[in-house]
């Protein structure tokens, strides 16, 4: 296996480091059923991509991990270099060419928000509110939702701006008092969910992404969201979890975003696993959720659902 990662990227080194150790660990305790793996570290310029692409191929790797960043996942698919299974850690634009032996695998935001959008409606909710910000990963948070709640049969009744002036925030009350909706979306990272949180009272469920998590902020911020729903994957979530157990926890700082990535490196490895062996449609238990391959070669995450009740995090229902 060659695994690609811009571990010469000032922006992206932390983030791929944490990719990396993860792949390693996964490697290690595959034992002897692991394929060597080879590393290759490139940076941000997606002319250096291409080229350490084609020197892995041309060094004999069977399987192909990464890149990691958009742009360099979109400069592959757009190139003919694809001629062995590769694992791109990133997502492509709609209607992006794709070759015949790319899949995709990713942590994006836009598979989370349509999971929360099916939840909801499973849970009977049909009248929605969003709030989201302006954001990039606001704006894909929001139109994920959006397209997904309404492609299951709910109703978005209205989209409100996150401002943290305290007339804004008075709006935001007084909507959530007009008994025009059943619920709630938070297309908000934690810092503005824990902000407009006091403002929506208990009569609407609310709903976010795993941005909204409390991570290692303790129960005091977790308080502040309580009620809220919200999905992340079972290496934040369920500790006693069977993959997870497996695996060592390294330090990687405050900021769960690098748990997450560490997490991806587990699951893309093993995932490497089953596209070397040809496997037709694989299926895992993994650390970043429930996994599967979908027509479009993209393996898809269905994470675990959890509620933050009291200042505690209540698991409401493992990955199906």
């Amino acid at each position: 296996m060659a695994l690609i990662l811009p571990l010469g990227s000032p922006a992206f080194s932390r983030h791929a480091d944490a990719v990396r150790q993860g792949f390693i660990a996964a490697a290690k305790a595959a034992g002897q059923s692991a394929p060597p793996v080879r590393v290759y570290s490139v940076n941000e310029d997606t002319v250096n991509v291409l080229t350490m692409y084609e020197q892995a191929v041309e060094s004999g790797a069977q399987l192909v991990v990464g890149p990691l960043t958009r742009n360099g996942v979109a400069a592959l698919a757009a190139s003919n270099f694809v001629t062995v299974p590769t694992l791109a850690l990133n997502a492509l634009e709609p209607r992006s060419p794709q070759p015949a032996r790319l899949y995709l695998f990713s942590l994006t935001v836009e598979l989370e928000a349509r999971q929360v959008a099916r939840l909801a409606f499973d849970d009977g909710r049909r009248n929605a509110f969003i709030i989201s910000d302006d954001t990039a990963l606001g704006k894909r948070m929001r139109e994920a939702f959006l397209q997904e709640f309404a492609r299951v049969g709910g109703i978005t009744v209205a989209e409100l701006s996150f401002s943290a002036d305290q007339s804004s925030l008075n709006k935001l009350r007084q909507a959530s008092n007009l008994g025009v909706a059943d619920m709630v979306f938070l297309a908000l990272d934690f810092a503005r969910a824990r902000t407009v949180r006091p403002y929506l009272g208990n009569a609407l469920s609310l709903y976010a992404t795993s941005q909204v998590s409390a991570g290692k902020s303790g129960a005091l911020a977790a308080r502040d969201l309580n009620l809220v729903r919200f999905v992340d994957m079972p290496w934040l979530l369920q500790a006693d979890h069977p993959a997870v157990m497996i695996y060592p926890r390294p330090e990687l700082g405050d900021l769960a975003e690098f748990d997450r990535l560490y997490a991806l490196g587990i699951d893309a490895f093993r995932i490497g696993l089953e596209l070397l062996r040809s496997s037709h449609e694989p299926v895992l238990d993994g650390v970043t959720g429930r996994i599967r391959l979908t027509r479009d070669q993209q393996f898809v995450r269905e994470l675990t659902s959890a509620q933050y009740v009291d200042g505690k995090t209540v698991i409401l229902g493992a990955p199906r």
